[in-house]
């Protein structure tokens, strides 16, 4: 999800870009002369032209594991990768989004929210299916993007 969020923020909180040929073996990211980026223990870095693990990691020189999608598959690749210094903040932010789609995305395939409509008492409630999302990307009402608008708007790029 930590990819998706930074994505979605048009913020990727870089602070160093280092371009060239890369190889990863056995889950760890180094230079194709076996040296590694400047990254220290536990700090997540992006990956850009790459075939299989293009998206933010946390890295360790043991092993990389991908905040979203698993440990880094072995390939040899000309690229770039980008040093992150990302908030705990949107990291724990990034947390909260993933349990709060692992729930809801699912139950319904028009609005992604948990309260499609409500009533009581003579009032009666209902939110659009179709539509935007907030920043008009598309994903249609009531999705992770609308429901965390306020959270997210501070670290968002125009």
């Amino acid at each position: 999800m930590l990819t998706e969020l930074c994505a979605f923020l048009k913020n990727w909180f870089e602070i160093e870009k280092c371009y060239g040929d890369f190889k990863i073996v056995d889950g760890v990211l180094t230079y194709s002369d076996g040296t590694l980026p400047p990254l220290q223990d536990g700090q997540y870095f992006r990956i850009i032209g790459s075939i299989f693990n293009d998206g933010v990691y946390k890295h360790s020189p043991e092993a990389s594991e991908s905040s979203s999608s698993g440990a880094l598959r072995d390939e040899e690749f000309s690229g770039s990768v980008w040093c992150l210094a990302i908030p705990r903040n949107v990291i724990s932010l990034a947390d909260e989004i993933s349990a709060w789609c692992a729930k809801y995305e699912g139950a319904d395939s028009t609005a992604m929210s948990p309260f499609n409509s409500e009533s009581f008492g003579g009032y009666s409630y209902s939110k659009s299916g179709g539509g935007s999302g907030a920043g008009g990307s598309g994903t249609g009402a009531g999705g992770w993007q609308s429901a965390f608008a306020s959270k997210i708007q501070r670290y968002r790029k125009v």
